[in-house]
């Protein structure tokens, strides 16, 4: 089957309206605010967010569809056989910033690119995932977080979930913190094996997927008691966010590269956000238990 990229934007666009309706049931009281927008370069999209909720500080949930007659000199750099192309690339992207400090914040993107050519065949991949990034351990969340992981991938092969569960580690890494951004999940990139058919039922599988693996975290956790402690530590850990996005994330980098409209791009920081010189967690607490078993890789599964 030819890459039917019309076919993925009709997914993408209902995928936005589903998690948008979905998060404004779970916070009850506030709604998103939608705003369209053209880029001159060629597409648009269509940037909602939801502010001052009772659940969600902020929520960004943005579909994007741009293109483009060449490829940034950064990109053919690593790809060359997308210079001289003319490209297309769309995609769904989530960042969610809850209020309360028990609920995690979590992000989410799926993704597909294509690139043409007169009288070649055309060069095109998916991408995506989705990641969980809590303030406070509770073994219970990571634990139903990687097994809904582990199986929407099992109908596509043993292998995926394993495989795309270590990208995700090892893409969400802070090196000059030696720490995870959190506690992973799935991770994928430069996805064409096995035709576009399959490819996309994968991307379809995990872009659905994600709401009903945080829907439930959500419900558990949105009505726990917290004080100034806890809301100053997830102010904190908040910086993690904004570091990685800033200086390692492809899709930040690539989006203003390509001259994407910047509010959309950075919707993904959070609304409020504090650094602290020299932090240190208090031996023994919820906040080092954290730091001492949450933010390392490890098999979230295997017990």
């Amino acid at each position: 089957m030819a890459p039917d990229s019309n076919a993925v934007k009709v997914f993408l666009m209902q995928l936005q309206n589903n998690i948008c309706q979905a998060l404004e049931q779970l916070d009850g009281s506030a709604s998103f605010v939608e705003d369209s927008w053209l880029r001159e370069q060629g597409g648009g999209g269509r940037s909602r967010v939801l502010t001052q909720g009772a659940v969600f500080e902020q929520a960004g949930v943005n579909f994007s569809h741009v293109t483009g007659e060449q490829m940034p000199a950064s990109a053919t750099a690593h790809r060359p056989e997308l210079a001289g192309r003319s490209f297309e690339a769309m995609g769904v992207s989530l960042v969610i910033h809850p209020l309360n400090p028990y609920v995690p914040t979590t992000h989410a993107n799926v993704r597909f690119f294509i690139a043409r050519k007169e009288g070649a065949d055309p060069v095109w991949w998916f991408g995506g995932g989705f990641d969980l990034t809590p303030y406070y351990p509770f073994l219970e969340d990571v634990k139903e977080w990687h097994q809904h992981a582990k199986e929407l991938c099992e109908p596509f092969g043993s292998d995926m979930y394993p495989t795309y569960k270590k990208w995700c580690d090892d893409y969400f890494f802070l090196p000059h913190r030696n720490e995870t951004r959190g506690v992973g999940g799935l991770f994928f990139d430069d996805l064409n094996e096995g035709g576009f058919e399959r490819c996309f039922d994968f991307m379809q599988a995990v872009g659905s997927g994600f709401i009903t693996g945080y829907s439930p975290i959500v419900s558990r956790r949105k009505d726990s008691a917290y004080g100034e402690r806890e809301r100053e530590f997830q102010l904190y850990r908040r910086g993690r966010y904004v570091e990685f996005n800033l200086v390692y994330d492809r899709g930040t980098l690539f989006g203003l590269q390509t001259g994407g409209r910047t509010e959309s791009i950075l919707m993904s920081m959070p609304p409020l956000v504090r650094w602290q010189y020299g932090f240190q967690p208090e031996p023994n607490s919820a906040e080092a238990e954290l730091y001492d078993q949450f933010l390392k890789p490890q098999d979230w599964l295997a017990s």
